[in-house]
């Protein structure tokens, strides 16, 4: 069983989704794991979970967007537990328009969200990971939407694309100090953040929600199978678990086919 023991993991938008599973497998795995999201009490709800269930957690208020928030959550992860072994920087959100009525300040909001937060995460974790070469890993949560465009996503698909050159530049300025990085893109998972895209589709391309899911969402896949969030939460700990910087700057697709590199 691979083992993440003495490893302390920051992970933002962890009080749901994706970052919550991620959480909650790093925590079994025997990481003390920092729950970082902008609704402190469901971070305190999931941290309280974990440490009902034998981790070890706590909840931290972070709004991705703010530095001087990133940065005191940060350092409190370190106080907390001594150091910072891996960052995930998960937060995200949706917002689904056709680019000629995308609204400037949803665009903003979407890119401040997404490429912002992981530019501010990672500065912030590198002050403790670069200290003394110590090393760590980070991952960015894209998308196949890192690679695929999709209609009425502009500034998603943008925002992903973007985080594949964080990525690749932080694999190279981070070597020398044995930080390594990757991004991990999903499919399309039923989270809440997806689920909520299905009736906005169906509405703004004229189909039903069952067409939604059937001829948009996963048309391009295997088996017309949504990718799950242990799907994620597995390739999560399996980058952060890799004995070696063999694999660094890696864009790792878990999205039953829908894309293939």
């Amino acid at each position: 069983m691979a083992s993440l023991d003495g490893k302390v993991a920051l992970i933002t938008g962890a009080a749901s989704g994706l970052g919550k599973a991620i959480a909650e497998l790093y925590a079994k795995h025997g990481a003390s794991v920092a729950i970082a999201d902008i609704n402190q009490q469901a971070a305190d709800a999931t941290a309280a979970q974990i440490n009902a269930a034998g981790g070890k957690a706590i909840g931290i208020a972070m709004d991705v967007t703010d530095e001087a928030a990133v940065n005191a959550g940060t350092d409190k992860a370190v106080a907390a537990f001594g150091a910072l072994d891996i960052l995930i920087s998960n937060a995200g959100v949706q917002i689904i328009n056709p680019i000629e009525q995308f609204a400037f300040a949803d665009w903003k909001k979407m890119l401040a969200i997404h490429l912002d937060g992981g530019f501010l995460t990672t500065k912030a974790a590198l002050k403790h990971m670069y200290q003394g070469d110590r090393g760590g890993i980070v991952i960015y949560m894209g998308s196949v939407h890192s690679h695929e465009a999709s209609k009425l996503k502009s500034a998603y698909v943008t925002a992903k694309h973007g985080l594949l050159g964080l990525a690749r530049t932080l694999a190279k300025e981070g070597a020398p100090h044995n930080v390594r990085s990757h991004v991990i893109c999903p499919g399309f998972v039923r989270t809440p953040l997806v689920e909520k895209q299905i009736p906005e589709q169906a509405k703004e391309l004229g189909i039903s929600e069952d067409e939604v899911i059937r001829n948009v969402m996963l048309k391009d896949t295997v088996d017309a199978t949504f990718t799950t969030v242990e799907d994620i939460a597995q390739t999560a700990l399996y980058l952060a678990t890799f004995p070696s910087a063999a694999l660094t700057g890696q864009s790792i697709v878990v999205s039953h086919g829908w894309y293939m590199q």
